[in-house]
């Protein structure tokens, strides 16, 4: 299956969650068994041999397939989670984006400085969220950070926000 054919299958949701939003849906992607294999099988060879420890899924849509790609690398799986929702101690990031302030949290002792790290999230669009994660996780000091999205609106720019030095890959682009 080509990239074509992944990026044809996700849905376009006008004016969600606020208007003005192009909304990218990816539930489309996981409903085919076909879709979900190659993604799964993309993001592998992309990492399979990255030396990647931990694989930190950014609440709710990086849950989706951070953790089948952690099995795949036989790398542990991190949640970064919205507040309230990690039981232990946590350090947090407040950030803002497209519509609104969020923060975000992870376990203090999730990572340390021999993990390499692969941040995973469904879309990269100003970059807010991500860059609060890549924030989290070099104050946690780790070795390596990767920043992976199943999509990119380029307009956005969203790569700008991190240092030239973070390699950032997606595997889906769109124009908006």
């Amino acid at each position: 299956m080509s990239i074509e054919t992944l990026s044809a299958a996700v849905r376009n949701i006008p004016d969600f969650p606020i208007p003005g939003i192009q909304f990218k849906d990816i539930t489309t992607l996981f409903q085919s068994s076909e879709h979900l294999k190659d993604l799964s099988e993309i993001l592998f060879e992309r990492y399979r041999d990255r030396g990647i420890t931990k694989v930190v899924g950014i609440e709710s849509r990086g849950f989706f397939m951070g953790p089948a790609l952690a099995i795949q690398l036989g790398a542990g799986f991190v949640p970064v989670r919205k507040p309230g929702k990690l039981p232990f101690d946590i350090i947090e990031e407040t950030y803002t984006k497209e519509y609104g302030e969020d923060t975000i949290q992870i376990h203090a002792d999730a990572l340390d400085k021999n993990d390499v790290v692969l941040i995973h999230d469904d879309l990269l669009a100003t970059g807010g969220t991500m860059l609060a994660a890549y924030n989290l996780i070099r104050k946690l000091g780790v070795q390596k950070i990767y920043i992976n999205f199943l999509i990119e609106l380029e307009e956005l720019q969203g790569r700008s926000l991190f240092p030239e030095e973070v390699e950032i890959d997606t595997v889906l682009k769109y124009s908006i």
